[in-house]
């Protein structure tokens, strides 16, 4: 029964933050201060991770290739489906289920133990559509643009790996990048990337508006935030890759 408790709250706090902007100026302003704040300032930790999971990805494949029969190309092609289908729209959202996600709590929760939100509250305003709607919109639209940046990057760090070390040439790790390549798969790592920036500020949202206490309890609360968010973006990964690629 708690369980249900907490999903009837968090889908009554979806209505009211997804309620018409009072303000569209205001709104269109947030948005873009949150792209900043929240996706672009996410861009190191992405190219970072992104290049040397595209390394290892190549190395490793490269390992486990012991048979003569086994065309060199497939190195590219492995690490290109590995990070398309699975690598880059899954452990990213992941990652920024920790950074974003503890952030995006620990700030709403703070605005609620101090009574900012109440202060809003009082002043008429819509507090949940004012603080969390500009951080979802942000987040869905930005995220995508970041995974496929993530992509591009493990597949640059896959080459690097795979010249530098001598794994393989340059032109077959690309034959391989290129070999059986269905646009299709990139539309569903971006529909999932959307799925899941959904589920990591709402969610870190929720835990952040309904905080109460102190100083602990904001940390409690982002702490909360990340391992839900961890665990819905792994459930919705299971039930969209059922959807999306095996029905």
């Amino acid at each position: 029964m708690h369980v249900f408790y907490h999903i009837g709250k968090y889908g009554l706090l979806m209505v009211r933050t997804f309620a018409r902007p009072q303000k569209w100026n205001a709104f269109r302003k947030q948005v873009f201060i949150e792209m900043d704040a929240l996706c672009l300032g996410s861009l190191g930790i992405i190219a970072i991770i992104s290049v040397f999971m595209g390394a290892v990805l190549v190395i490793q494949t490269a390992y486990n290739i012991d048979s003569p029969w086994i065309p060199l190309y497939t190195i590219g092609f492995t690490a290109r489906q590995s990070l398309v289908l699975e690598f880059c729209p899954t452990m990213i959202s992941l990652i920024l289920a920790g950074k974003v996600g503890s952030r995006i709590s620990s700030e709403i929760g703070t605005m609620r133990v101090t009574e900012q939100i109440d202060a809003l509250e009082i002043m008429g305003v819509n507090s949940a559509n004012y603080l969390i709607l500009p951080k979802v919109t942000a987040c869905v639209l930005i995220n995508p643009f970041l995974i496929a940046l993530s992509m591009f990057l493990g597949l640059i760090g896959g080459w690097l790996a795979a010249v530098v070390g001598h794994v393989t040439t340059s032109h077959i790790y690309i034959l391989g990048i290129q070999s059986f390549f269905v646009p299709y798969e990139i539309f569903y790592a971006l529909i999932k990337t959307a799925f899941f920036a959904f589920i990591i500020t709402s969610v870190s949202g929720y835990h952040g508006y309904f905080t109460h206490g102190g100083a602990l309890e904001v940390g409690r609360s982002s702490t909360l935030a990340v391992v839900y968010s961890s665990i819905l973006i792994i459930l919705a990964n299971l039930v969209l890759t059922q959807l999306l690629l095996a029905a």
